[in-house]
């Protein structure tokens, strides 16, 4: 498995127009594409501008194909300018 963290700090007055559109990516990575098998987004209502996502995906390639999809890039092209910052870390399985 391959996991994904990744933390959005939104601009204030973007938050209600970008959470529709993130739960909207989620729902459709899950259900067109076979390498992720899970993407939960979440926030804090002490913190609504922060919305954390936990994915997880087959390997590093059905993350790279996530990254490739059309509605992946959709998303990211109309969210960019509501994002104020972004962090992204990935985490490999350790097998033992």
């Amino acid at each position: 498995m391959f996991a994904v963290v990744v933390t959005f700090q939104i601009k204030p007055n973007h938050v209600a127009d970008f959470l529709p559109l993130m739960t909207r990516n989620a729902a459709t990575s899950l259900a067109e594409e076979p390498g992720c098998h899970q993407f939960d987004v979440a926030t804090d209502p002490a913190r609504p501008e922060e919305v954390f996502l936990y994915e997880l995906y087959e390997d590093a390639a059905a993350f790279e194909a996530h990254l490739a999809s059309e509605h992946f890039k959709s998303f990211d092209a109309a969210v960019t300018d509501m994002i104020a910052a972004k962090s992204v870390k990935t985490y490999a399985k350790v097998t033992q």
